[in-house]
C-alpha cells in the first residue's frame, strides 16, 4: 500500500466464503489477488452451512435426475441451461474440494468397498448429498480458509467493507465502460481507502439480515446486490427470499437452523399435540420443497396461535442420530435439548437470497471485468425455490467458471490506474447513531410483516412507503456524516429492501417463494423478473 492508502491488484474479491475463496485460489495461480472480508476471514454463511453439497456420486442416480429435481424445485421458472450447466459441473468441482483436503463422510456398505456417505433432502429425489457430518460448510470454509492464507500470490484484509464500485466513465476513462476497483473501509482504522484492480468479483452472499428473524450471519447485508445496482447492473428474482423451514425456536440461538437433513434421514414435523401436519399439505410430507414446508409451519402456526410448531426424530437409534448430527446434539445440549429423545420447537427463518445481480455463465455481470457469483448473483439456477444444497454447489461452480473467463479475458497490467481518493473534507462525525440503530430495527420489523412468507398488495405498498422514507434520511445522513460499519450495511439493506419490494409487485401470481393472497394462481405463461436501474447500459 502506498502512502495514499490505495492498494492495488490484479483481481479483487469482495467476500470471503466458498465462491470468494474457490475463485481466488484457482486465479491466483498466475495473478496477484486481494480478498476483502467484513469481519474475521471465515465468518459468512458458508461456514455455518450444515446440509452438504448436491452432486452425482451414486450409479443409481443422474444427471438428468438432478437436473429435473433442480426445475421442479425451481416451480418452472429455473433458467434449463443454468441447472444443466450446474449439475453437468458439480463432480468435477465438488473433487477439486475434496484433492484440496476437504473430507466429506464415507461409508463401508456389505461389499466392503469404501464410497462417500450421501444423505437426501428436500425436492431431491435421490441420495445425493455429500456431507460431513452436520458441518459441511464448517469443513469447507476452514480448508479454504487455510490455503489462501499460505498462498503467496492471495492477501486476505480483514475487517474491510467495500464501500462502492469505481468506474472507469466516473473517472473519465476512454473505451467500454468498466470497473477499476472499489473504495474500502478499513474498520479499524476507520478511514475509506481505495483498491484498484483490472477485475472485481462480488461473492458477498445474500441479503436476508432484511428480516427481523434469520439463519444468516450478521454480515448477510445485501452488499454486493446494492454496490452492483448503484454500478448499473441489473437484478433479477429478488421476490423469492427462502425462509428455511426449521429454525429453533428458542431466545438464547435465534439464527441456529437444523438441517434439512435431518428431515431427509426421517425427521418428522408435529404440532403441539404431537400429531403430524406435512402430509394434509403434500404428498411428499416433510420431504417437500422448502417453500411448501416454511408456508405449511406458517400456516399452522397462526392456524392454532402457536408459537412454534416441531422437528422430532427421536424414533430413530440414538446412535444414528449422534454419529450423523453431532454438531446439532451438542448444541442443542447446551440449551437445554436431546435430540434423541425430544421434540424442537421450529420456526420458518429468512435464510436465503435466490435472486441476485444478474451474471451469464461465467459470472459476467453488466459492467465489463465485474462478476458475481454465489448468493449475491441470480445465474437461474434456483428459480422460484433453491433446492437443498443446491447453493454451495453453485459458489463451487461458477468460481470455477468464473476462474476460467478470468483467465482468457483480463485486461493487460498497464490498464490499472490510480484511483481518487475518498473526499471527507464535508463530513463530520455523528453524534446520533441511535438514528441508525432505530432505522436498522424499523425495515427489519415491516420487512418481516409485510414483506414475509405470505404477501398482500396492501402489505407490500405499505413497506415501500416506508422504504421511501428510510432511503431519504439514510441518504442525508450518509451525505453528513462519516461512515461505520451500521451506517453502510443499512444502506444497502434498504436498497435491497426497496429491489424486493418492487420485484415482487411486479409478480403478479404466487410462485414458489412468493406467495400472495391477491393473486394465490400461477400464471400459464412466466419467467423471471429483471429490474434495470437508470444507469444501466445495454452491451
Amino acid at each position: 500500500m502506498t502512502d495514499s492508502h490505495q492498494y492495488s491488484c490484479d483481481v479483487l474479491i469482495i467476500g470471503s466464503g466458498a465462491a470468494g475463496l474457490s475463485l481466488a485460489l484457482r486465479v491466483a495461480e498466475k495473478h496477484k489477488v486481494i480478498v476483502l472480508s467484513k469481519g474475521p476471514v471465515n465468518e459468512g454463511s458458508t461456514l455455518y452451512a450444515q446440509g452438504g453439497i448436491a452432486a452425482v456420486f451414486d450409479e443409481n442416480d443422474s444427471i438428468d435426475a438432478h437436473i429435473d429435481d433442480t426445475l421442479i424445485a425451481g416451480d418452472g421458472i429455473c433458467d434449463s441451461e443454468a441447472a444443466a450447466f450446474v449439475a453437468h459441473n458439480a463432480r468435477h468441482c465438488v473433487q477439486w474440494l475434496i484433492d484440496h483436503g476437504v473430507m466429506f463422510d464415507k461409508e463401508t456398505p456389505l461389499n466392503g468397498e469404501e464410497r462417500f456417505h450421501l444423505t437426501r433432502e428436500g425436492g431431491h429425489s435421490h441420495r445425493r448429498i455429500l456431507h460431513s457430518a452436520d458441518a459441511t460448510g464448517h469443513a469447507v470454509e476452514t480448508t479454504l480458509v487455510s490455503l489462501a492464507l499460505n498462498h503467496p500470490n492471495i492477501r486476505l484484509l480483514e475487517r474491510f467493507n467495500a464501500v462502492d464500485l469505481i468506474l472507469s466513465d466516473k473517472l473519465g476513462l476512454p473505451g467500454a465502460r468498466r470497473v477499476t476497483g472499489a473504495w474500502v473501509w478499513n474498520r479499524d482504522s476507520e478511514r475509506v481507502e481505495t483498491c484498484s484492480a483490472r477485475a472485481v468479483i462480488l461473492a458477498t452472499g445474500g441479503a436476508a439480515k432484511v428480516y427481523q428473524y434469520t439463519t444468516n450471519p450478521d454480515v448477510a447485508s445485501g452488499d454486493g446486490i446494492a454496490m452492483a445496482w448503484r454500478a448499473g447492473c441489473r437484478i433479477a428474482n429478488l421476490e423469492f427470499n427462502q425462509f428455511h423451514p426449521t429454525c429453533l425456536f428458542h431466545p438464547e440461538a435465534r439464527n441456529f437452523l437444523l438441517t434439512e437433513a435431518l428431515r431427509g434421514e426421517g425427521a418428522l414435523l408435529k404440532r403441539p399435540d404431537g400429531s403430524r401436519f406435512m402430509p394434509d399439505f403434500d404428498p411428499r410430507a416433510e420431504l417437500a420443497p422448502r417453500d411448501v414446508v416454511a408456508r405449511a409451519i406458517d400456516h399452522e402456526m397462526k392456524r392454532l396461535g402457536a408459537d412454534c410448531m416441531y422437528l422430532d426424530i427421536s424414533h430413530q437409534p440414538a446412535d444414528f442420530i449422534r454419529a450423523h448430527f453431532p454438531m446439532i446434539c451438542e448444541k442443542l445440549q447446551t440449551l437445554g435439548f436431546d435430540l434423541t429423545r425430544d421434540a424442537i420447537p421450529v420456526v420458518p427463518a429468512a435464510h436465503y437470497t435466490c435472486g441476485g445481480v444478474m451474471v451469464d455463465q461465467h459470472g459476467r455481470t453488466d459492467v465489463d471485468q465485474l462478476y458475481a457469483i454465489g448468493e449475491v448473483s441470480y445465474t437461474g439456477l434456483h428459480g422460484a425455490n433453491r433446492m437443498a444444497s443446491n447453493s454451495l454447489l453453485e459458489c463451487l461452480v461458477y468460481g470455477w467458471s468464473a476462474a476460467e473467463e478470468i483467465a482468457r479475458s483480463l485486461p493487460p497490467a498497464e490498464i490499472a490506474v490510480t484511483l481518487p481518493a475518498w473526499d471527507e473534507s464535508r463530513v463530520d462525525d455523528s453524534d446520533e447513531r441511535v438514528v441508525i440503530q432505530h432505522n436498522w430495527h424499523e425495515l427489519r420489523l415491516f420487512m418481516w410483516d409485510y414483506v414475509g412468507i405470505v404477501r398482500t398488495t396492501k402489505r407490500l405498498q405499505r413497506a415501500q412507503r416506508r422504504i421511501a422514507m428510510l432511503q431519504q434520511e439514510i441518504e442525508e445522513y450518509y451525505s453528513h456524516f462519516r461512515i461505520s460499519n451500521n451506517l453502510l450495511e443499512l444502506r444497502n439493506l434498504v436498497q435491497v429492501a426497496e429491489l424486493m419490494v418492487r420485484c415482487a409487485l411486479e409478480r403478479k401470481e404466487s410462485r414458489g417463494l412468493h406467495y400472495t393472497l391477491d393473486y394465490p394462481l400461477q400464471l400459464a405463461q412466466s419467467g423471471p423478473t429483471i429490474i434495470a436501474p437508470a444507469t444501466y447500459i445495454n452491451r
